[in-house]
């Protein structure tokens, strides 16, 4: 028999955290959070987004033992402003067990009907910055630490209990060696000449941090038409600024501004974590920082996080100046190979800006639907 408990103490919620370092014990591909950070993910006094979001964390026991967990989220900016009536669910882990993985679907889909929200769709997170999708390939290759690993049976339990697929992701890889600086050097001298634009360099984080919140607006306004996006609001971009800026190389924040010091395009690639983290095995200390300050300072793989471009200013080769700036840095540092977070299957527009690299597909997930009413 499955029972269903709400995690609400601290300890609940650490169980809730640590059930997948059980379920993904043997993997050599899953890539462990930090524990501490998680937890303030889902602390209600620390993350504001619950300030225009709820969630509710609960976990399916066997036999007295943990077998499953999920998360339960309306974001009512989504629901209130955009109109879209979408129950969410993320954080979610489960044995090989049909009984377990549609217990939880069930749980969630019984608060999506209280609330009167019109269908179900995950695994997602709060908003566009939390992680994406259910892995259906790549299941061979080490994750991020910007992605949920799971293992393959899991598309199967969906599929078994009435989903849909919703959204399609893909995400690729190419040596750096395939960027071939012609396709972009002498482009983006002219389009600096003819835009009048420049592009921003920095060497230390509080050089970043006085451009941070126009990045956040940026991000707004250039990611406003994806199916999938609810914005950040002012709040929260002080959470997210400490949360993700801090764990970037300053050199690897690419910005570009107008004659007016006006950000038009942005671009934020990340060291690649994943490794040191999984050497950390969720905790910082006491040698989990050493790992990832290592990693942050040495690690040869990069993962390009975000890029966004003013609408403005788009399809004028903007991209050309950010792709310039990184080359000179990537050059310098000895990168290996660029990874690019899921990007939308149907976002031909991010499509032709990587196409000159050559980058190769090496794993795909989606966000499966399911209708309330």
């Amino acid at each position: 028999m499955i029972t269903i408990k709400e995690a609400t103490t601290k300890k609940d919620l650490k169980a809730f955290v640590r059930f997948p370092f059980k379920l993904y014990k043997d993997s050599k591909y899953w890539v462990p959070p930090i524990i501490k950070q998680e937890l303030e993910t889902f602390n209600k006094e620390k993350n504001p987004i619950f300030k225009d979001a709820e969630a509710r964390f609960f976990l399916a026991y066997k036999n007295e033992e943990i077998v499953g967990r999920i998360s339960a989220i309306i974001n009512w900016l989504e629901v209130d402003k955009q109109g879209i009536k979408k129950m969410r669910f993320g954080w979610f882990d489960f044995i090989d067990d049909l009984e377990v993985s549609q217990a939880l679907l069930k749980t969630v889909e019984d608060i999506g009907k209280e609330n009167q929200l019109e269908f179900v769709e995950g695994p997602v997170g709060f908003s566009n910055l939390d992680k994406v999708g259910v892995m259906t390939e790549g299941f061979e290759h080490l994750s991020t630490m910007i992605t949920w690993y799971n293992h393959a049976y899991y598309i199967k339990h969906y599929e078994t209990y009435g989903f849909k697929i919703e959204k399609e992701y893909s995400e690729s890889e190419f040596p750096f060696k395939n960027v071939k600086p012609e396709f972009f050097k002498k482009a983006q001298e002219l389009i600096k000449r003819r835009y009048k634009i420049k592009a921003l360099k920095f060497t230390k984080t509080d050089e970043v941090m006085p451009y941070a919140d126009r990045m956040f607006d940026l991000f707004n306004e250039s990611y406003s038409s994806l199916s999938s996006f609810v914005e950040i609001t002012d709040i929260q971009k002080e959470y997210f600024k400490k949360k993700f800026i801090s764990f970037v190389n300053p050199e690897y924040i690419k910005f570009v501004v107008d004659e007016n010091d006006k950000l038009i395009g942005f671009a934020v690639v990340m060291p690649g974590f994943a490794k040191a983290l999984q050497k950390a095995n969720g905790k910082l200390f006491p040698m989990g920082f050493s790992h990832i300050l290592k990693a942050k300072k040495h690690s040869k793989d990069v993962i390009f996080y975000l890029i966004g471009i003013h609408p403005d200013y788009q399809n004028k080769g903007v991209h050309a100046v950010i792709f310039n700036e990184y080359y000179e840095t990537f050059k310098e540092k000895g990168i290996q190979t660029c990874y690019r977070t899921p990007e939308l299957e149907d976002n031909v527009a991010i499509k032709q800006i990587w196409k000159h690299f050559d980058p190769k597909v090496y794993a795909r997930r989606k966000t499966l639907r399911k209708e309330l009413l």
